[in-house]
């Protein structure tokens, strides 16, 4: 017996794949269970194999490990249980929320990664290809580019350069409908502040179902890996002065600055190890954090016009007690809190899914970047 077949008395299934750039996420999810879940890391090894070369490179490599993996657990990659495969959304074009198909329109311009070469623009092709073995459609849902920003918050300052909307959507919006269904209320009716607190920080302003403004991932809190806003006059002379490619400079802004940058660790618990252990650069680093956090929220409080019904704090981040006892009297004026550590965004993929095949919503097609916005 299979282990979909284990499963066959509690109605569809969905594969739930999420990349990440040292790790690829997946799980076989009901409407109701998690039936399987696995986490691939993916180390020094696969870098080498792949040094210079495009993150699509990476398609067929990552494929087959999910496939022995799932071989050993007792699934065949097309059995018929699966009803629909599900991918985490990469760097396309302004977009609304929503569960999209995957189709050649979208995936031509993941490959083309004019929006950025990022490891979760493997999402879509890797559920095509599981997709196609189940003979099923393939989607994402609330990809990082989910724009639905309010037209003022597009404005900086300067016509050469826009604001653009980049975050943590998927798990922001899991938590934004959560919390609404556990007060019986319509999403749409709340006016929410949500702080999801990974690896990078996006803090977002909901109002109607809509996030009306939020930071992106080049602004805002600096996390343990990104460096968030920085003066645009120091960043410019930084440009013009130091050695650093442009390649490396991005890289020091998203992926090597934050906590890492001034610390050498993207570990919040080391950093509060050190903090124990006396370290005071430590404790004003991680201090410094919690009150950008708390400034953006106060932003976004702003945006709401002081009417806020609740903040939501999520993310890795908010596991930490530590962290959260000197976050919550900076921002508890503001609303109610509750907390979701984590981030559950394999299930939110598969809910995704769910709600189009249940008729709640309606799969959308990706339009090209230049017709997407809102």
């Amino acid at each position: 017996m299979s282990g979909i077949d284990r499963y066959a008395g509690d109605a569809a299934c969905v594969l739930a794949i999420n990349p990440g750039t040292t790790s690829t996420k997946f799980g076989i999810y009901t409407r109701t269970t998690e039936v399987f879940a696995k986490t691939i890391r993916h180390g020094d090894d696969e870098l080498l194999r792949f040094k210079g070369r495009p993150m699509i490179d990476r398609l067929e490599y990552r494929a087959g490990l999910m496939e022995t993996a799932l071989r050993e657990a007792g699934f065949q990659p097309g059995d018929c249980a699966f009803q629909g495969i599900a991918g985490r959304g990469g760097f396309l074009g302004p977009m609304e929320c929503g569960t999209y198909l995957v189709d050649e329109t979208m995936l031509a311009e993941l490959r083309h990664a004019r929006g950025g070469d990022h490891a979760s623009n493997l999402g879509a092709p890797l559920a095509l290809r599981f997709a196609r073995a189940a003979g099923v459609c393939a989607y994402v849902v609330d990809p990082v580019t989910v724009d639905e920003w309010q037209p003022c918050a597009r404005f900086t300052g300067s016509p050469l350069v826009e604001r653009t909307s980049i975050g943590h959507w998927l798990n922001t919006k899991a938590v934004a409908k959560r919390y609404a269904r556990e007060q019986r209320r319509a999403y749409k009716e709340l006016r929410l502040i949500v702080a999801h607190m990974g690896s990078g920080i996006t803090v977002s302003a909901h109002c109607g179902g809509r996030v009306l403004d939020s930071n992106s991932i080049e602004e805002g809190p600096f996390g343990p890996d990104r460096t968030g806003s920085l003066p645009a006059r120091a960043l410019a002379r930084l440009c013009g002065s130091c050695k650093m490619s442009a390649a490396e400079l991005d890289r020091h802004l998203f992926g090597d600055g934050g906590l890492f940058a001034y610390l050498g660790t993207r570990e919040l618990t080391e950093v509060e190890r050190r903090m124990d252990a006396g370290d005071a650069r430590a404790a004003a680093v991680y201090q410094a954090m919690i009150y950008q956090i708390a400034k953006e929220a106060g932003a976004m409080t702003a945006v709401l016009r002081g009417h806020v019904d609740a903040v939501l704090l999520t993310g890795g981040m908010a596991y930490s007690e530590r962290l959260l006892s000197v976050l919550r009297p900076q921002i508890d004026w503001i609303a109610p809190l509750t907390i979701y550590p984590g981030e559950d965004e394999l299930r939110a993929l598969a809910d995704g899914v769910f709600r189009v095949l249940d008729g709640e919503e309606e799969a959308r097609r990706y339009a090209p970047r230049a017709e997407a916005r809102p």
